[in-house]
């Protein structure tokens, strides 16, 4: 377990921090600075409910319901009403690490000092964190705006001790259970707490920055088994000078370039062996890598700008400003969010795509340049990597339909108070699916070029490709030979994926890898 130790303070939080909560279940503390602008801002929460005036959130309603004004002996059933109400997720449950990110996202924008809670609510969210304790949420009820509101009361449930959760030993069990083993006690909401505890795009966010994270690594895994595959094809490198991409500087490009370029340093497979298979061009899988998983770069970097804004961003309805105005705004919308979740999920989709003409013409004879059919290890009795690609192929055809946008789509809710919404939920919950099967599709290609290299008797592979090929072939994937069972061999292939150990394998060779 990661004993690393995340400080909430009152600007936000980093990426980084995000993944070690969801991820590597870091300690959580609650700056003094941050304790004290809570406690601030509940003053002015606490002086605004004895007041007779109605204040949305305070002593009002939600949503359509607003119109009423709640007499102050039913706000604590107000606050409670809200969260049990709203809570009303269906589905299969969301992974861990994707509530974990929520809350401590929601716990970001609480330590802020922006909205009107007590500390005690701080500090329970917080202790329910370092506990290990997981509340129990469900794939359906976010529409992406005034917050992923049924994942968010779900977790807010829990903080109430109701509900079921997951405990640190992966057993569900109830909430009220969990919190009084491991000495936490319930939070009896007061006014605006419960609102402020559902009002974030705190899901979609977690989401997104995990997402980042592994695409990131992706691409980088992608640049590989591209150069992998130009070098099993007898390809050229010239194409990937910089000088040649520096005339179309999209950052992305050029590095996505110079990471194939380096893989493929002191190669005996590309450049000179063209005039025994005279070839004008590669073919555009091959030529146009760059360019592809380049632009795939820099639609993450845009979404890593996205990320980084709402990190530092406290999203509530009603806020309380720095002079302490209570003020309804729209910062819930998730539209910026639901974007780039969207972006990425077209960007994946497409480097899936070209991996995977990669991979077919790798094991097509007319195209390979004398490799064997489906590098088969005796063609006809043997079919190779023939149904590798079939499922390479399901993959991207399923990442294309999770490319369609999400964010595009609205269905108006709350009596229509709510009549236009991000989807930002949804599309975050694709672009997951989308990611696991980039990863497949990568994997296969690794599979399929590492065994073409190998076929390529009597010439010497780079350096970086040499290593590649030890570290695969020690994880398990096998090389070469006569047909077996191959679902292992992928399986492990996706792991060696999955946990960087493809970028891993290079970098010693390359150095850092962009």
């Amino acid at each position: 377990m990661d004993m690393h130790t995340v400080v909430v303070g009152t600007a936000g939080t980093t990426a980084e921090d995000v993944i070690a909560v969801a991820r590597g279940a870091a300690r959580v503390v609650v700056s003094d600075e941050a304790l004290a602008a809570v406690a601030a801002s509940r003053r002015v929460i606490d002086d605004l409910a004895a007041k007779p005036d109605p204040v949305y959130g305070v002593s009002t309603g939600f949503g359509a319901l607003a119109v009423r004004h709640i007499s102050p002996e039913l706000r604590a059933q107000l606050q409670r009403n809200i969260v049990r109400s709203h809570a009303a997720g269906m589905g299969p449950r969301v992974e861990r690490e994707v509530v974990r990110a929520l809350m401590f996202l929601r716990l970001k924008t609480l330590a802020s000092g922006r909205t009107g809670v007590r500390p005690l609510v701080v500090e329970t969210m917080a202790a329910i964190l370092n506990a290990g304790i997981t509340p129990v949420v469900h794939e359906y009820g976010s529409l992406g705006c005034s917050g992923d509101l049924a994942p968010l009361s779900h977790c807010a449930l829990t903080l109430m001790g109701e509900g079921d959760a997951e405990g640190p030993d992966g057993v569900v069990r109830p909430a009220g259970q969990l919190l009084a083993e491991h000495g936490i006690e319930p939070v009896e909401l007061r006014e605006k707490e419960g609102l402020a505890l559902l009002n974030g795009t705190d899901g979609m966010l977690g989401m997104l920055v995990m997402a980042c994270a592994d695409l990131a690594r992706l691409y980088t895994s992608a640049d590989v088994t591209a150069a992998l595959s130009l070098e099993a094809l007898l390809g050229t490198e010239k194409v990937l000078a910089p000088e040649l991409h520096a005339i179309r500087p999209h950052p992305g490009q050029g590095a996505s370039a110079d990471n194939m370029l380096r893989v493929l340093a002191g190669s005996g497979l590309t450049g000179h062996h063209q005039d025994d298979a005279p070839r004008v061009q590669d073919a555009y899988s091959i030529r146009c890598a760059p360019q592809v998983a380049g632009a795939g770069r820099d639609t993450l970097a845009h979404a890593r700008l996205v990320a980084d804004r709402e990190l530092a961003s406290a999203v509530d309805n009603p806020v309380v400003l720095p002079d302490g105005r209570v003020e309804s705004n729209g910062n819930f919308h998730g539209a910026p969010v639901a974007y780039v979740l969207d972006f990425l999920a077209i960007a994946a989709a497409d480097l899936a795509s070209i991996a995977e003409r990669r991979t077919d013409r790798l094991l097509d004879k007319n195209r390979s340049h004398g490799l064997p059919p489906f590098l088969a290890g005796d063609a006809g009795v043997d079919s190779g990597l023939m149904i590798a690609q079939y499922t390479q192929a399901a993959l991207v055809s399923e990442m294309k339909r999770l490319a369609v946008p999400a964010s595009v789509d609205s269905i108006p809710s709350s009596a229509m108070q709510e009549d236009h919404v991000s989807m930002g939920w949804s599309a975050a919950r694709k672009l997951r699916t989308a990611v696991a099967a980039l990863t497949r599709v990568v994997a296969v290609e690794l599979v399929a070029a590492t065994r073409a290299v190998e076929l390529r008797e009597g010439l010497t592979p780079s350096p970086a490709t040499q290593a590649v090929l030890k570290a695969v072939r020690a994880a398990g994937v096998e090389g070469p030979g006569a047909d077996r069972f191959l679902a292992p061999d992928l399986a492990r292939a996706e792991e060696f994926v999955r946990a960087g150990k493809l970028v891993e394998a290079v970098e010693p060779v390359t150095g850092p890898l962009a």
